[in-house]
């Protein structure tokens, strides 16, 4: 498990208006390939008002955080986490997603270990679920870096409605 501190390679800052920028660049097939593809720009803005909200709510309903290189402070990307229901259980969901041109780095593996210690501090549910599918080797990998347990195989249900067979991770944050 990767270990968050002053030192590491990045920092995450609550969601803001001047981010929506960051949504749009990662709003190309490359980067949506195993979120269902592109949206609209009406999806896009109506994500920002959502990643506004829920940043603006008391932290531990969850947030969605910019993603900075820590020594050069530059955007690339995003990763959050929100709550919901998994199997009769209160839990939190995360989602992360790095810009192509840095990927291969680590960058999201640091980029989740503060979000983890970010709910851990903050958080009121015991533990963070991820569902990155069977078909994505690199966000399984991230999980399995930043010290997920893998359960199993289920049918996650993303985008809503269309069932994607994904790894259910889960982290326990007490």
């Amino acid at each position: 498990m990767v270990r968050a501190d002053a030192a590491g390679p990045v920092r995450i800052s609550p969601w803001a208006p001047e981010d929506f920028w960051l949504l749009r660049r990662k709003n190309t097939p490359e980067m949506t390939r195993f979120l269902g593809g592109p949206e609209s720009e009406e999806k896009l803005v109506g994500r920002q008002q959502r990643y506004e909200a829920l940043s603006a709510r008391e932290p531990s309903a969850g947030r969605m955080f910019r993603v900075d290189l820590r020594e050069s402070g530059e955007g690339v990307g995003s990763v959050g986490f929100w709550e919901r229901d998994w199997q009769g259980e209160p839990v939190y969901e995360a989602g992360w997603g790095v810009l192509p041109e840095y990927q291969g780095r680590g960058l999201a593996v640091a980029a989740l270990t503060e979000l983890l210690s970010y709910a851990r501090t903050h958080g009121d549910r015991a533990t963070v679920h991820a569902f990155p599918g069977t078909d994505h080797p690199a966000s399984n990998a991230v999980c399995r870096r930043a010290g997920f347990s893998c359960l199993g195989e289920v049918d996650f249900m993303y985008p809503p409605g269309v069932p994607h067979p994904s790894f259910d991770w889960h982290y326990r944050l007490r």
